[in-house]
C-alpha cells in the first residue's frame, strides 16, 4: 500500500511539473501568436500557412491550458490534450518538411513531448473514467 502511495504521489508530481511547463509553453507562444510578433510571423509564413492562423491557433491555445487547468470536466482536457498534440505534431511535420533547423523544430518536439507526459501521468481524476455496460 506504501509503495502504491509512492507510485502515486511520484506520479502527480510528475504530471504537475510537466503540466505547468506545458502551459507555460502553450501560453507564451500563444501570447507570440496574438501579439503577431515580427519573428513569429516570418516562422508561420515561412511554413506556407497565413497569419490569421496565428490567431486562431493562439486563441485555442490559451483555451486548452484552460481547460487542462481547471478541475473536473474530463472530456473537454481529452479535447484539448488532442488539440495540444495535432497542433504541436502538426507544427513538428511543419518545420521537418520545410526543410528549417533544429533550433526551429526543437520547441515544437518539445512542447509536443510536454502535451504527451502530462497526458499520460494525468491523475485518475482528470481521466474520462469507462463504465462497462
Amino acid at each position: 500500500m506504501e509503495t502504491q502511495n509512492k507510485s502515486q504521489k511520484r506520479n502527480r508530481i510528475i504530471y504537475w511539473i510537466f503540466t505547468l511547463w506545458m502551459a507555460l509553453g502553450m501560453v507564451s507562444t500563444a501570447i507570440v501568436q496574438l501579439m503577431k510578433n515580427k519573428d513569429e510571423l516570418a516562422n508561420f509564413t515561412n511554413l506556407g500557412y497565413p497569419a490569421y492562423l496565428m490567431t486562431i491557433i493562439g486563441v485555442w491555445k490559451i483555451l486548452g491550458v484552460i481547460a487542462v487547468l481547471i478541475p473536473r470536466f474530463p472530456v473537454l482536457k481529452e479535447w484539448a490534450y488532442a488539440g495540444f498534440f495535432f497542433v504541436m505534431s502538426g507544427a513538428l511535420i511543419s518545420h521537418i518538411i520545410v526543410g528549417d533547423a533544429a533550433g526551429r523544430t526543437l520547441p515544437a518536439l518539445l512542447l509536443l513531448v510536454l502535451v504527451i507526459i502530462s497526458w499520460y501521468f494525468r491523475p485518475a481524476d482528470r481521466k474520462i473514467s469507462m463504465v462497462n455496460h
